[in-house]
């Protein structure tokens, strides 16, 4: 497969599918996609189009990039408290804000007591907002086992916040 002309025939296409799903031109997600087909050409197996195939990719990428850009934006917090934190409660008044505050620490406790892999699957999907399909890619193990785990750590969690709830 030879890159330069991979890249010269699909260039437009690259740019025009990052735009339609980045909603700006991003020159950063562009080069990814270039560095995705070149560390991935190998793997390319000619059963479909390869217009298809460089489409996918840099589907893939801009949906990635939209996803870690809220993530890079949560890291540069001191840790994930800052997700949970931020969810406001309706109550204004001091004393609400104090109760908001310390639930919100209980929940924060609870989920840093769970399991790695429950809490992993948890924050993927209840926090960060993943679809149980794109959490068993990202973690690279069958839907089943996301349901398997949301379901452990939903009950879990219901256990140790009991009083909450």
């Amino acid at each position: 497969m030879n890159f330069n002309k991979l890249i010269k025939t699909n260039k437009n296409n690259i740019k025009n599918i990052v735009k339609l799903i980045t909603r700006s031109e991003n020159e950063d997600v562009e080069q990814e996609v270039y560095i995705k087909l070149w560390k991935n050409a190998d793997k390319y197996k000619e059963q479909g189009s390869l217009k298809s195939w460089v489409g996918t990719v840099a589907r893939n990428a801009s949906k990635d990039y939209l996803k870690s850009a809220v993530v890079k934006y949560e890291q540069d917090s001191t840790s994930e408290d800052f997700v949970l934190s931020g969810i406001k409660d309706k109550k204004c008044s001091p004393e609400g804000n104090v109760l908001a505050k310390e639930r919100q620490q209980k929940i924060i406790k609870a989920i840093d007591s769970l399991k790695p892999k429950l809490k992993e699957t948890i924050m993927l999907c209840e926090i960060y907002g993943y679809t149980y399909e794109e959490a068993a890619l990202k973690l690279k193990c069958p839907i089943g086992t996301i349901k398997s785990r949301i379901y452990n750590a939903k009950k879990e969690l219901a256990e140790k916040l009991e009083d909450l709830l």
